[in-house]
């Protein structure tokens, strides 16, 4: 997992180098097409992988966008009218027959039809209409980290490319070609490894953020149920304040991710809330913000970029902590790196 974890600045790289005129040509085929709608279907990491590809596409492209919950098809036999939907499969394996048969089934309601996966030949790059391979190299952990982050940059660029006309503006490209930098920067910080002796004990730990954000909190949450057996919470900065604010208290630890953009903004008042309730808050985010005791330093960049930045220490923080449970990150329990659902 450490090693996965190193890699990621070089994945950005070869991201960026490598695949940019591949997904310029996918993105070109599907500024054609003119999709009314966009559906998402992912399991695991990739789900949040597919949420952040969901809002980039209704705030980026003003297109609706939705995850699909694969049961609907392959348990309930649902036969959906998909004209005019492109259903976009994202899968680091692209081994799940549940993601291949929904692609299966959505191609023939009438949508096109995309995957995303690490893996070229796998039978959901083999079903779909587009693949996008994000070219994260072989990952021998079996808690994904760099292709989840590969994921994220290539559903970014597609996106950007789709409202580029199928060109990556170069104004853009530009701006991402800083992200191995910044990785590198962010990997080099052990400020996220020195806090995880602070959880050792914690029996459950809220993860927060809004917008973009809300992804980064949901594959934070996963990672420490993963490794550390810690239950890990995951919601919305919104839905936090809709009940779930009322388990706060000094012996639950919230991390909370706060950009600088709009959601980071209304982000703000959450903490305040949860440090009026004496939460133990540490924020993940380019400045320090009133209710919270501890900070994770990250860059100020594009609200759109965070996501692939916050991650980073975030999953240095899962590892540290399994390590000081007594945990092998490497072997968690139960856990192939492949799972196939049904």
């Amino acid at each position: 997992m450490k090693a996965d974890i190193a890699e990621q600045p070089e994945v950005f790289a070869r991201l960026l180098d490598e695949q940019a005129d591949q997904i310029a040509a996918a993105a070109a085929r599907i500024a054609e097409w003119r999709p009314r709608s966009v559906v998402f279907t992912a399991r695991g990491t990739s789900d949040h992988a597919a949420l952040y590809a969901a809002y980039l596409t209704e705030i980026r492209l003003g297109i609706p966008a939705g995850l699909a919950s694969p049961s609907a098809m392959t348990v309930y036999g649902a036969r959906p009218d998909l004209r005019d939907t492109l259903v976009v499969g994202v899968s680091q394996s692209g081994g799940s027959p549940d993601l291949h048969e929904v692609l299966r089934v959505a191609k023939e309601q009438g949508a096109h039809t995309l995957a995303v996966t690490n893996n070229p030949s796998s039978a959901l790059a083999e079903v779909a209409e587009l693949h996008v391979d994000v070219a994260a190299g072989h990952e021998i952990a079996v808690a994904a980290t760099k292709t989840y982050t590969a994921e994220l940059l290539a559903l970014l660029m597609l996106v950007e490319s789709v409202k580029g006309g199928g060109t990556l503006p170069a104004d853009e490209l530009a701006e991402l070609r800083r992200l191995p930098g910044h990785a590198e920067r962010v990997l080099a910080d052990d400020a996220a490894v020195d806090l995880a002796a602070r959880y050792r004990f914690a029996d459950r730990l809220v993860t927060t953020g809004r917008g973009y954000a809300y992804p980064t909190a949901r594959e934070t949450a996963l990672k420490l149920m993963e490794t550390s057996y810690v239950a890990g919470l995951a919601f919305s900065g919104a839905d936090l304040l809709h009940g779930p604010l009322a388990m706060a208290q000094p012996d639950v630890p919230v991390l909370a991710v706060v950009g600088s953009g709009p959601a980071g903004t209304s982000m703000r008042d959450v903490v305040a809330r949860l440090g009026e309730r004496r939460a133990d808050v540490v924020v993940v985010g380019p400045s320090g913000v009133d209710g919270a005791e501890a900070r994770i330093a990250t860059p100020d960049v594009d609200e759109r970029y965070a996501p692939l930045l916050d991650i980073l220490p975030l999953q240095r923080l899962a590892l540290a902590l399994a390590l000081h449970r007594g945990e092998n990150p490497d072997a968690p329990r139960g856990l192939k790196k492949v799972t196939a659902t049904l």
